[in-house]
């Protein structure tokens, strides 16, 4: 029990140090407990909405699932009929393995077709009717129908079968409702049924909003009770069937992210029951593929949340280890008298690691709470610092959330517990020592641990340059946006050795400057210096921390930035404008069936190529007519082209961009410095000529082209034209001047480029469809143009606006923009508390000095200069140091981001991109940190009375 009472009144003596380590513990909690609850929470949004685009694209309830299966057994036997009513079992089982509840449900049966005629019917109409159709049924049939005329029909017992028919099939038998019909097997059995259609129905699309029952599927049968049909078919085997049908709507909005391995297990095991089990299946999942591209992607999105975090994460260590390290300097006399008083080193830190527990147990209780906040601050991101009002994510606090978070607290503990065991090895005799002169090695720059870490990343570094530059030699593809852990921690690496390299010379920068101006500094520059090259190693914490403060953000913002940058740069530039698309051409191509088109595509392009296909232009104009449209141009490319140069025997493959110089140059989107001059210079370059035109730099180089000499260009076969080359490119929008690698080649190929006029290719060359590229006026929608394109016999668009939507969306994106905006702000904060929270304890550390100092008849005015000397040559050169190492480590790290691309498809370059904005979020936030902070310290210090501190000293 006094165990208990000492720790409650130590904590109580400093309880403003313990709330900022409490603060500190809590954070960490709360960003640790965040990722698995972000994970989470994104997936399952993004899956939700993916499933409900495949809504919206195939018109079919997500969570609908179609079991279809022939008969293969030539005739009825009872294992048939078993192995029917063991599926129908099996069905009803499915949602269970699918985690999900039942929505709805029904099956259908089918018999093999027959031919049916009235009761009647003469000989000569039964030979000339040509009427077919079998029996059919539906479960819960008279909830599903809509009945047009007639009733429901009922099971009787003098043999004849009443069914439902629709109008189409009714009419077919030409006899009306009520009338007797005969259906009669087609494959020789001699079985014969005779029915009566005793109503017509159609759809009810208000029966059953999942899944309803559509004729149209299935117009020709006739409908019969389930309960009749099992009777007379599935059970009495008087007929053959042909197939079975299960359809079921599940909850698709119940799954998560941790049902999805159960989602495709089911799947897989669904398909291997049904497989051959009746007869050749057909499974219909729509929502299948969507639902297993997210099988494993919470695991890769933790990992790439710990690799975004790990700054933050080592600044939260940093800040933990300085608070409590400043609490054990408060404490050392008390630890040292202890310690000579008999109190052995275990009994020291049970004491210590019980006042750790209680503040951890506190954070634990409180940091997920706090997480959840954290979470959706993450999904509100539109980019770095910039927030939408988008639908908050659904974030509940799991196990997985707390058993993060616990060890996080383990973590924290133990390192806050690192101080308290050092302070336990040094007697009274010692800390008095020490406290003397502060001049000794700090333990990093002892053993070398600067050097190390700055090794460490640039062995690193120059790993991932390697890399690099092998993907791009090897036109070799690394995955779309999977970004490696390190990327994210070497900078954190780096920064935090050369910060510590920095500092392990920094001492003799002051000493220097103290030599070279101790005859004339004033006596508190003076004082300063004196005590900060003697000291060095007090300020070394709180210079670590802020130099990792400063230098992390920089790299956080320059880093989500120039992802954000570069991903929306790839989609405009792969686009060419703000909606690119095409519409249907009227041609004399001939049109073949479906029968001929199973022949196969070579003879369909052999048929083509005998006769050149003629096509017929629209009108452009109305495209430049659209509301909302500033400006339209027409953009030809041909692929397949190819160039000859008469005078080397050079040729080669090329793609053809034909423009019209004036509509191209109001239209595209162009990213500045891809080129040597602006695109609108090459536009006026070649305006005035009808036959000029651009090659890429590739075909410069292969055939020894420059700007005056001339090029052929041609296609299939066509004759050649002649044309003037006028200018050398190396990007131009839509064409990937990358090499690669075609049609499964293993050797890498260039591609080629020429830019020409439209109208000089379509009347030298040949006209053939072009795309129709859009500039939207400031403010419109994509939906209005839409609107305005539904009669224009559009067959594919491309959306600039809507794709980079998607992109914003992605929950790797969300991911990246969330915690580089949330690390930034909570890296601020902490940077802030620290700060305050160390200078606030060196001050009242020096009251003795302070007061002698005044009392000696040092001005006040002086003293506020020596403090704010102080800081300048703590706080103020450890931020100058920091904006440096976070402009190093942008320029070094940063550009490894590229391989989180898609290499073939990284165009426009990766570039890194730089916002004033961030820096001047810095740079406030620090104004304000030191302002703030020598206010508060000059107001701590001007409530020193002299008496007071001298008092001090003499106890």
């Amino acid at each position: 029990m006094a165990l208990w009472t000492m720790i409650l009144r130590k904590m109580a003596k400093n309880k403003w140090l313990q709330l900022n380590l409490w603060l500190g513990l809590t954070v960490c909690v709360a960003l640790f407990s965040s990722m698995p609850l972000y994970s989470k929470a994104i997936l399952e949004r993004t899956l939700l909405k993916e499933l409900q685009s495949v809504q919206a694209q195939q018109q079919v309830y997500p969570g609908y699932v179609r079991i279809e299966s022939t008969i293969s057994a030539e005739t009825m036997t009872e294992k048939t009929t078993a192995a029917i009513q063991k599926a129908d079992r099996y069905v009803k089982t499915i949602p269970g393995k699918l985690g999900l509840d039942g929505l709805s449900f029904y099956q259908q049966r089918f018999t093999q077709k027959m031919k049916v005629y009235g009761a009647d019917a003469s000989e000569l109409e039964i030979k000339t009717l040509n009427t077919i159709g079998g029996f059919k049924t539906l479960s819960d049939l008279e909830k599903r129908v809509h009945l047009i005329d007639g009733r429901m029909p009922v099971d009787r017992t003098d043999g004849v079968i009443e069914a439902l028919a629709t109008q189409k099939f009714q009419l077919a038998t030409k006899r009306k409702v009520g009338d007797a019909l005969i259906a009669e097997s087609m494959e020789g059995d001699g079985a014969r049924f005779r029915v009566i259609i005793v109503g017509t129905m159609d759809t009810d699309k208000t029966a059953d909003p999942y899944l309803p029952y559509l004729t149209t599927d299935n117009p020709d049968g006739l409908l019969i009770p389930l309960s009749v049909f099992d009777r007379e078919f599935t059970v009495g085997r008087k007929l053959r069937l042909s197939e079975v049908e299960w359809r079921l709507a599940v909850n698709y909005e119940q799954l998560k992210v941790g049902n999805i391995e159960q989602f495709v297990k089911a799947d897989a095991e669904i398909r291997r029951y049904f497989r051959g089990r009746l007869g050749s299946e057909e499974i219909n999942i729509p929502a299948r593929d969507t639902i297993s591209s997210y099988a494993g992607k919470e695991g890769k999105l933790n990992v790439m949340m710990i690799s975004l975090y790990s700054p933050v994460m080592l600044m939260l260590a940093f800040y933990l280890f300085m608070t409590a390290n400043l609490i054990i300097e408060r404490q050392k006399t008390e630890i040292s008298v202890l310690r000579s008083r008999g109190a052995s080193r275990l009994q020291i830190m049970a004491a210590y690691t019980l006042e750790s527990l209680i503040l951890g147990l506190s954070a634990l209780a409180a940091g997920p709470y706090l997480g959840v906040s954290f979470t959706k601050v993450l999904g509100a991101s539109n980019g770095f610092l910039e927030f939408v009002q988008r639908s908050a994510l659904d974030v509940t606090l799991t196990s997985g959330a707390y058993r993060t978070a616990a060890l996080a607290v383990a973590g924290a503990i133990i390192l806050i517990l690192i101080p308290a065991y050092r302070a336990t090895r040094v007697s009274i005799v010692d800390h008095k020592r020490q406290m003397a002169r502060l001049t000794k090695l700090s333990f990093w720059h002892k053993a070398g641990i600067d050097i190390a870490l700055v090794a460490i990343a640039i062995y690193l570094l120059r790993s991932f340059n390697n890399r690099q530059a092998d993907l791009e030699r090897l036109a070799l593809d690394s995955d779309s946006l999977q970004i490696d852990p390190l990327l994210f921690l070497m900078p954190a690496i780096f920064s935090l050795g050369a910060g510590l390299l920095v500092l392990r010379v920094y001492p003799w920068f002051i000493r220097l400057v103290y030599w070279l101006g101790r005859r004339w500094w004033p006596p508190a520059l003076y004082n300063t210096l004196v005590v900060i090259s003697r000291s060095s190693g007090q300020y070394l914490t709180i210079k670590v921390f802020l130099i990792m403060t400063v230098a992390t953000g920089l790299f956080s913002a320059n880093a989500a930035r120039t992802i954000n940058d570069n991903m929306e740069s790839r989609i405009q530039y792969a686009i060419g404008a703000d909606i690119a698309l095409t519409t249907r051409w009227q041609s004399d191509a001939p049109v073949f069936s479906a029968s001929q088109a199973q022949t196969g595509q070579q003879q369909t392009e052999a048929a083509i190529s005998n006769k050149r296909v003629q096509y017929t232009e629209p009108p452009f104009v109305p495209f430049q007519q659209l509301n909302g449209v500033e400006s339209a141009a027409r953009v030809f490319k041909k692929a397949g082209a190819r160039y000859s140069i008469s005078s080397n025997d050079k040729n080669g493959a090329t793609t053809l961009i034909g423009i019209d110089t004036k509509e191209f140059g109001s239209t595209a989107w162009m990213k500045d410095g891809l080129l040597d001059y602006p695109i609108n210079s090459y536009l006026n370059l070649i305006a005035s000529n009808p036959k000029a035109v651009l090659i890429s730099r590739s075909i410069a180089e292969q055939a020894n082209l420059k700007p005056g000499d001339p090029i052929n260009v041609y296609w299939d076969s066509l004759d050649r034209a002649q044309f003037t080359v006028y200018g050398i490119i190396d990007y131009w929008p839509t064409w990937n001047p990358l090499p690669g690698r075609s049609d499964g080649k293993s050797k890498v190929e260039q591609p080629n480029l020429i830019v020409g006029h439209l109208d000089t290719i379509q009347n030298r060359l040949a006209v053939e469809p072009y795309e129709v590229w859009l500039k939207l006026k400031p403010g419109v929608s994509s939906d209005q143009i839409y609107d305005e394109l539904k009669d224009r016999k559009v067959t594919s668009l491309r959306d600039a606006s809507q794709q980079l939507v998607l992109s914003k969306n992605d929950p790797f994106r969300l991911a990246i923009n969330g915690v580089m905006t949330l690390g930034f702000v909570i890296s601020m904060l902490i940077s802030f508390f620290g700060f305050l929270l160390f200078w606030v304890l060196t001050l009242s550390g020096r009251t003795l000095q302070y007061g002698v100092l005044r009392a000696m008849g040092i001005p006040f005015l002086q003293i506020i200069g020596m403090l704010v000397s102080e800081q300048l040559l703590t706080s103020g050169a450890a931020v100058i140091i920091g904006v440096l190492i976070g402009g190093m480590i942008s320029e070094l790290f940063i550009p490894l981001f590229s391989m989180s691309f898609q290499t073939a498809d990284q165009v426009p370059p990766f570039t890194i991109t730089y916002q004033l904005s961030d820096y001047l979020h810095l740079y406030s936030i620090i104004g304000i940190m030191l302002t703030i902070g020598l206010l508060i310290l000059s107001f701590r210090m001007s409530r020193i009375r002299i008496s007071q501190a001298l008092k001090l000293g003499e106890e």
